[in-house]
C-alpha cells in the first residue's frame, strides 16, 4: 500500500503481519477507508494458513486510536451523512473485531466517550467488555465515558502489560514471536472452545472443549510437538 494508505499491513517472517492504524493527522481515528482496509486485511489472516499472529497497533508516539471519526465514520453511521465513495459504500457492510493479547505504553490513555456527545459506543464494546472486566466497572466506562490510565486498565484485567512509552510494538512482537511457535491448530482450537463454551451450562461447554480437543489430540500437530520434544528440536507444526 502506498503512505496515504489510512493502514498499513507488513508480513513479517514467522508468520507475523502487522496492522498499523496510518492518520497521525487524526489521532488514528478510524475512518472508513481505514475499517475497510482493516475488514480486508483481517480477512486475508483468517484465510492464509501461513500467517500465526496479527498485530494492531498505531503511528506516532502519542495515540493508538481515538475511536469512531466524528467528522467521517460516525455521521455515516447514524445516517447524518450519506455515502460518497467507494469506502463510505464498503463500510456499510458487517465488520468486527476482537483482540487476545494487549499491551499500552504506560502513558495510554483509554475510554468510551461516546456517550457523551450521544452516541453509542458499538463494535463490540457492549458485548465485549462487560465480560472481559468486572460488571461495574464496565457499566462506569461505556455510560460514563471517562478516560482512565493503562495502569488502571492493567488493574481491572483489560491489558496483559504495561511497558515503558515506546516499547508497546516491541513487547507486541516478543509476545508474537511466541505465539506464533506454538502449534497453529492448538491455538486456533483454544481460541474457538473458549468463544463457543462462553455463557453456556457446564454440560454443554464440556462437550465442546472434548469436540475441539479431539480435533488437536488427533492432528499431525499433537504427534510431532511431542517427537520434537524428545529430540531436543523445534517443533515444524503445519496446522494439520
Amino acid at each position: 500500500m502506498n503512505e496515504e494508505a489510512h493502514l498499513l499491513v507488513e508480513h513479517r517472517r514467522d508468520g507475523v503481519m502487522v496492522l498499523t492504524m496510518n492518520r497521525p493527522g487524526a489521532r488514528n481515528a478510524l475512518s472508513p477507508q481505514m475499517l475497510v482496509l482493516m475488514a480486508e486485511a483481517w480477512h486475508e489472516y483468517r484465510d492464509n494458513s501461513d500467517l500465526r499472529v496479527a498485530i494492531l497497533t498505531g503511528v506516532g508516539d502519542e495515540d493508538f486510536c481515538a475511536g469512531g471519526d466524528l467528522k467521517l465514520t460516525m455521521p455515516l453511521i447514524t445516517g447524518a451523512r450519506q455515502p460518497e465513495d467507494d469506502w463510505d459504500h464498503r463500510l456499510m457492510g458487517d465488520l468486527t473485531q476482537a483482540t487476545d493479547l494487549r499491551v499500552a505504553s504506560d502513558n495510554a490513555v483509554f475510554g468510551t466517550p461516546e456517550a457523551r456527545v450521544g452516541l453509542l459506543p458499538g463494535g463490540g464494546s457492549l458485548t465485549r467488555l462487560a465480560r472481559q472486566v468486572p460488571w461495574a466497572r464496565a457499566m462506569e466506562i461505556l455510560m460514563l465515558g471517562e478516560p482512565f490510565d493503562a495502569a488502571t486498565a492493567l488493574d481491572m484485567g483489560l491489558l496483559n502489560y504495561v511497558v515503558p512509552r515506546g516499547e508497546a510494538l516491541k513487547r507486541a512482537l516478543e509476545l508474537a514471536s511466541v505465539l506464533a511457535d506454538c502449534g497453529p491448530l492448538a491455538v486456533q482450537k483454544i481460541k474457538e472452545g473458549i468463544l463457543r463454551s462462553s455463557g453456556l451450562p457446564l454440560a454443554d461447554a464440556f462437550k465442546i472443549e472434548d469436540e475441539v480437543s479431539m480435533a488437536v489430540m488427533t492432528s499431525k500437530d499433537a504427534r510431532e510437538g511431542p517427537r520434537a520434544f524428545k529430540e531436543k528440536r523445534k517443533p515444524l507444526f503445519t496446522g494439520e
